[in-house]
């Protein structure tokens, strides 16, 4: 069993990893199959510089999938063992069932502010 945290916003993928409204939090099965599915509010500024990464951690979220993050986030939930699958737009749902059937694959861009301009990492 594994869980999938996507940063969430009104049933989209918010593109502000830091300042989503929720995590949509799926569990998935070996078959890769979606068996549940819960709603997480994170405290206010939940960004790096919180203890989120740590609280996902926790509630044994191995994947997140997102819009975008800045580099600290990326870092941070690497470091931490969450693998980052960023470049997902639209609803929630779909977007946990194109990671899951190989159709959504990191984008490995990283937003450098809060003005969205992005870059590829070296």
């Amino acid at each position: 069993m594994r869980k999938i945290a996507i940063p969430s916003r009104e049933g989209l993928v918010d593109q502000h990893f830091g300042h989503c409204e929720y995590f949509t939090i799926y569990s998935v099965n070996d078959a890769r199959e979606i068996v549940g599915e819960e709603r997480f509010t994170p405290p206010p500024a939940c960004g790096c510089k919180s203890d989120l990464v740590s609280t996902l951690r926790d509630m044994g979220v191995s994947d997140l999938i997102a819009g975008n993050m800045g580099e600290g986030a990326a870092v941070k939930l690497g470091q931490g063992g969450i693998t980052v699958i960023r470049g997902a737009s639209g609803p929630v749902h779909e977007a946990v069932e194109a990671w899951l059937h190989g159709r959504l694959h990191d984008s490995r861009e990283l937003c450098l502010d809060h003005g969205h301009e992005c870059l590829h990492p070296l």
